[in-house]
């Protein structure tokens, strides 16, 4: 039962690496390619880190590390996401000429958005 919970939790994150790696070589734009790199980091790390705790045992050396590690990552990675995507747009890095919108852009044009403080004031 061990031995199938550890195989499985391994092959769930090497699959999801293996598609977020595939998905950052074919996205066509830098923000794409950051929704994949996200999924691989997620996705991929903490079935494998999971599969070390139910591998090694919940009492050994690496468990509560693995687990730090995990919820690290489900807080951290989310964050510095946004934070690089939206550096990225600050500093003009264009979309992909295929995408459905820009929001940002729609916002700015139309002078707010309804509940945002600056339109109300106006």
């Amino acid at each position: 039962m061990k031995t199938a919970a550890f195989v499985v939790l391994a092959v769930i994150g090497l699959a999801f690496s293996l598609s977020g790696a595939l998905g950052i070589l074919r996205m066509p734009d830098l923000y794409t390619r950051i929704q994949c790199s996200s999924k691989t980091i997620t996705m991929g790390a903490i079935p494998v880190l999971l599969a070390l705790v139910v591998g090694d045992g919940v009492d050994s050396d690496y468990a509560s590390r693995a687990l730090l590690v995990a919820v690290l990552l489900l807080v951290v990675n989310p964050a510095a996401s946004h934070a690089i995507a939206r550096a990225a747009y600050k500093a003009g890095v264009p979309m992909w000429p295929g995408a459905v919108r820009d929001e940002v852009v729609e916002r700015r044009e139309s002078g707010g958005a309804k509940g945002d403080r600056k339109s109300e004031e106006h």
